[in-house]
This record gives structure tokens, sequence and C-alpha cells, in this order.
């Protein structure tokens, strides 16, 4: 695997005519420098990279190529954990991934995580449509095990959760799956989970929640104290909200709306220049993009294990990946609080 850093320069030979220029990238041997970045996952036993890369845009705005370029970026950045969905592109994300994996032949460095539920073709979580979409998960992406299964409770409202959780269990007993996440489900139905597993159910190890600067009180009250109190993994999905803390859109569209275009134009309002304000003067500071600060501002959250991030060009997975290595300072994080109340 090619090393982080490593450019054109690092592989001049001893009879090129143009020595290296002093500003060039300097040439690291060996591993990525983030493959010792590591977190663990709640309670499943894994260790994953601080930000998951998403393939929400895969198949998407992204094409198959491309995609590959993102995925091989992160990685060289030190990456290990990547989560998509079978509803993301009808498939084709899984796709995407599955194919990269088997071409670069990882998958037993990848953390891989799926969320099933939303699939047109195996919609819910009962028992009969939960198998399903596991093994069609599987198959498009080309491999025998999925390490996280995300449950999305947002598109089911009526399957128990003892039941969900009993298929959950012949698949982990079966070697589909390694451990149990979830999205959608409130606080009683988390205590209700944990419960069961004291009967032997698996456990929900792992919580995908929408969170970032501009949505934190979605994430406030009960559910964020049981997530707390069961030492669950929190894995917060829309960290930019939907681009818009890049601060790369900051104006309203007029016309017809894509719907990225109405997700981003929704946040074009007092409240959200503001926080854009404070981003810009904190990225200025501290020589970095305004994503940076945004994914700081989240690993400075004590109960965030690592945000879900999406990419559609391998540079922003390189200013995402900076966002590790950034640390606010209290007086940072109470100015993007401020402005973002």
């Amino acid at each position: 695997m090619a090393a982080f850093g490593v450019g054109a320069a690092a592989t001049a030979g001893a009879g090129a005519v143009n020595p290296a220029h002093p500003s060039a990238p300097i040439p690291v041997l060996g591993q990525p420098l983030g493959s010792s970045v590591r977190v663990e996952l709640g309670e499943t036993g894994m260790s994953v990279f601080p930000l998951i890369l998403g393939g929400g845009e895969f198949g998407w705005t992204v094409d198959t190529a491309t995609s590959h370029e993102i995925l091989d970026t992160y990685v060289r950045a030190g990456g290990n954990a990547i989560h998509t969905a079978d509803s993301f592109s009808g498939g084709r994300s899984e796709h995407i991934i599955g194919r990269w994996m088997a071409e670069r032949g990882i998958r037993d460095d990848i953390v891989l995580a799926v969320r099933v539920g939303a699939h047109p073709d195996h919609p819910g979580l009962g028992p009969v449509d939960l198998v399903r979409a596991a093994e069609a998960s599987l198959t498009r992406l080309g491999t025998d095990r999925i390490d996280v299964l995300y449950l999305d409770a947002r598109a089911d409202t009526t399957t128990a959760v003892e039941e969900t959780l009993a298929t959950a269990e012949w698949l982990i007993s079966a070697g589909k799956v390694r451990a149990i996440g979830a999205i959608g489900y409130r606080a009683a139905q988390l205590v209700e989970a944990r419960i069961l597993c004291s009967a032997g159910y698996p456990r929900i190890s792992v919580l995908d929640v929408p969170f970032n600067v501009l949505r934190r009180h979605e994430f406030d009250g009960d559910l964020r104290l049981v997530a707390s109190a069961q030492s669950m993994a929190v894995t917060p999905s829309h960290a930019l909200e939907h681009g818009f803390l890049s601060g790369l859109h900051r104006d309203r569209v007029n016309g017809p709306l894509s719907v990225r275009a109405k997700q981003i134009t929704a946040n074009v309002n007092r409240r959200g220049t503001r926080t854009l304000k404070a981003l810009d003067a904190i990225a200025a500071e501290l020589g970095v993009t305004n994503a940076s600060v945004a994914v700081a501002w989240l690993l400075a959250q004590r109960i965030i294990t690592a945000p879900i991030i999406n990419a559609y060009a391998p540079y922003q997975v390189d200013e995402l990946v900076q966002g590790v290595g950034v640390r606010l300072t209290r007086a940072q994080l109470a100015d993007i609080a401020r402005a973002a109340d």
C-alpha cells in the first residue's frame, strides 16, 4: 500500500535532473501516518480510525472511478472504517465498495458497517426482510460478513425490538454479522434492548444519530443519557450538515432546487451565518478549513467516538482527516456553541 504523503519527488532516481523542491511533501515510508490512530468502537471489540468514511455519495453524485479514489485517499491517510447502506443509490454504493475491497485485497483490514431497513425490496426490520436485506448486502459487497449491522428503526415503527434482536442473534450466530448498531431508536427502546441483552439477545453497541454543531439539541436529553450509560459508541451522521458547515455554500438559490440544495438552503439563515463566521475565524486562526473545524468540534464532544463523513472528491477526505489532529480550546468551543445557539 502506498504511504500517505509519498509523491513523485520521493521516487526520483539518482539520475534525475531536477532535485526535489524544498517545499515538496516529505516522503513517509511504511504504514500510513494515521494507521496508529484508533479508538475503541464501544464494546464491539473492534477499533477504528476516528472518522468513518460514508458511501452515501457513491453511485449517486460520484462515479465508480472517483469513489475508488476517495476510498484510496482515506486508506492512505490511515482510515479503516467504511459505512454504507443498502438503500444508498439502490445498492450501487455497496457494489462500488465491494469491488474496491476485492481489487485492493484489503477486506480484512476494513471495519465494514452497513445500514439496513430502508431498501424498497426489503423494507423494515421484520425477520424475513431483515435476513433478506443482510444477505443481499453481503452479495453486493462480495463479502461473507458485515462487521457492524445498523438497524434503521426510522423505516419500521411496528416490529417489536425483541423480534428484531432475535433475528439479529441468528445473523450473528451464522457468522454473517459481528456487531449490532442502531439508528432511529428511541431512548425507551434502547433501554428495552439492553434488558433483552441480559436475557441472551445481542447487544446494541453502536448508535448513529444526526448530530453536528447545528443539530446539537436532537441528541440531548434521554437518548444521550442512555447512550452514555450503556457505553455505546456514538457514530453521528451529517457531520457537516449536508455540506453547509464546509462554508462553501452561503447563499440561497432561486428557482427549482435539488435535494442537496434544499438541505443546504434550510440552514442559510441568521443562525447558520453566525455559525459559519465562528468557524471562519477559528479556521483562519489555525490555518485549516471550516470542514476540519466542524470535525474537530464533534471529536471534542466526549460522547462521540467517530463521525460518519461523506465526500465527493479526494481532496475533501484530506480536509476532513485533518480535523482529527485539530484540538480546539475551551474558548473556541464556547465561541462555536454561542454562535450556533
